[in-house]
C-alpha cells in the first residue's frame, strides 16, 4: 500500500487476484472438458451386451435363427459396436437369438475353430436348423447388421454375406514351440 494513498493497491495483490481468477477458470474449463468427453463415450459395455445375450446351448435348442458374435474385451471394434448390438438385441430378441462368445475364453475354442474365427468381431448367422447361412467380420454398420438379421428371420438369403471390414482385430491360435533344434536358443 502507498502511505500517501491508502486505497491504492500494490502490483503484488493485483497479480495474486489475477492468478486466482486464472486458476479458477482453468479448473472450471478442465472440469467441463472432462465431463464433456465422458458424455461422448458410449456408456454401453461389452459386459452389458454379453449379459443380455443367450447362452449358446439355449439359443441352439429353440426354433429361432441365431447370431453368434465372437469378441474380446480388448477389441476396440467390438467395443465400438456394443451400443448398436445391444439395441439390435432389444429390437429383435423375440425373433432372433443373440449369442456372444469371448475368444479369450478357451471354453469356446471348439466354436472358434468350427466357424474359423480369424478376426473379431466376427458374426455368424445361423438359420432355424442351426446351419451357417452367412458371416461378417469387423466393425459393421448397424444398418447392415439389421438387414442381415431381418433376412435371417424372413428365411431369405443375407444381403450382406461374407463381408469383412478393415476394422478387425486378428486372432491367432497359440503355436507349439519348435523343438527340432533344442540347443538353438535363437
Amino acid at each position: 500500500m502507498n502511505p500517501e494513498n491508502p486505497s491504492s493497491s500494490t502490483p503484488a495483490s493485483s497479480n495474486q487476484l489475477r492468478n486466482l481468477l486464472v486458476a479458477i477458470a482453468a479448473i472450471l474449463l478442465t472440469t467441463a472438458l472432462f465431463f464433456g468427453f465422458q458424455a461422448q463415450h458410449s456408456s454401453t459395455s461389452l459386459d452389458a451386451v454379453a449379459a443380455a445375450a443367450l447362452p449358446i446351448d439355449e439359443a441352439l435348442a429353440n426354433d429361432k435363427p441365431t447370431t453368434i458374435e465372437f469378441y474380446a474385451d480388448w477389441c476396440s471394434s467390438c467395443q465400438s459396436m456394443a451400443a448398436d448390438n445391444l439395441s439390435l438385441e432389444k429390437e429383435y430378441r423375440d425373433r432372433m437369438n443373440f449369442v456372444m462368445l469371448n475368444v479369450d475364453n478357451t471354453k469356446w475354442l471348439p466354436e472358434v475353430t468350427k466357424y474359423r474365427v480369424d478376426g473379431i468381431p466376427r458374426f455368424i448367422f445361423l438359420d432355424r436348423a442351426n446351419q451357417a447361412i452367412g458371416d461378417t467380420t469387423g466393425a459393421v454398420p448397424r444398418a447392415i447388421m439389421a438387414e442381415n438379421i431381418e433376412a435371417a428371420i424372413a428365411k431369405q438369403p443375407l444381403p450382406h454375406n461374407s463381408i469383412s471390414s478393415d476394422r478387425t482385430s486378428p486372432v491367432s491360435e497359440p503355436k507349439a514351440a519348435d523343438i527340432s533344434q533344442p540347443r538353438d536358443h535363437a
